[in-house]
């Protein structure tokens, strides 16, 4: 894996196999760019633009991606390990039309404020996050890995939850009348937040 610097960055319009070390290049924009089993390793891309880009088989550790847009970029195989992925509209991706897998997995990554609206996610890796005030509604996030992530404010509305593993997870607030939780799983004691919507007194 050849090591790249900020200059190279902007040369070529495919990379295959290139490590992208201590990156930082905010409020920039990338347009029709393929990267291809790439390693981004604590770059700064917040408030940046990816334009039709691709990214496939690449892995993102400890990056600032804050605020990024990602209008028609794909994703196909993308894991995003411990980083700061805030404020991003992921519905402006593009994504396949038929998917049986999601192509993109987070590992204790910060994803506030991101907007998943009505996508197609099944089997969604979302393992150890925090999820603040993110918007799940009407997504499919069938068979979806969601253990240990902190889902405060987060919304929850005509999804699709079947299957879904919300072990250990916390914070959430999902109406069981407006929503398909279906075989999914739940800790006990953080389960009892599924009764709120049903208008019942619990007692000891």
């Amino acid at each position: 894996m050849s090591h790249k610097t900020t200059s190279e960055l902007f040369v070529l319009s495919h990379y295959g196999d290139d490590l992208f070390d201590s990156i930082k290049v905010v409020a920039l924009q990338f347009k029709h760019i393929t990267f291809e089993r790439c390693h981004f390793n604590q770059c700064d891309f917040s408030q940046s633009d990816f334009y039709h880009c691709h990214f496939i088989e690449c892995v993102f550790s400890q990056c600032n991606l804050s605020v990024m847009s990602v209008v028609a970029t794909e994703f196909d195989d993308v894991t995003f390990s411990d980083c700061k992925a805030i404020g991003i509209d992921w519905t402006k991706a593009q994504w396949p039309q038929f998917m049986t897998q999601t192509t993109i997995k987070f590992e204790r990554s910060l994803l506030d404020g991101s907007n998943f609206y009505a996508l197609h996610l099944p089997e969604l890796s979302l393992v150890g996050c925090r999820a603040h005030d993110v918007d799940f509604r009407e997504t499919n996030l069938s068979k979806a890995d969601l253990r240990l992530t902190d889902f405060n404010l987060s919304q929850f509305s005509h999804t699709n939850l079947t299957k879904a593993n919300f072990t250990d997870a916390l914070n959430y607030q999902i109406d069981i009348t407006a929503n398909n939780v279906k075989q999914a799983k739940f800790s006990r004691f953080e389960a009892l937040s599924l009764l709120e919507g049903l208008d019942i007194q619990l007692v000891d």
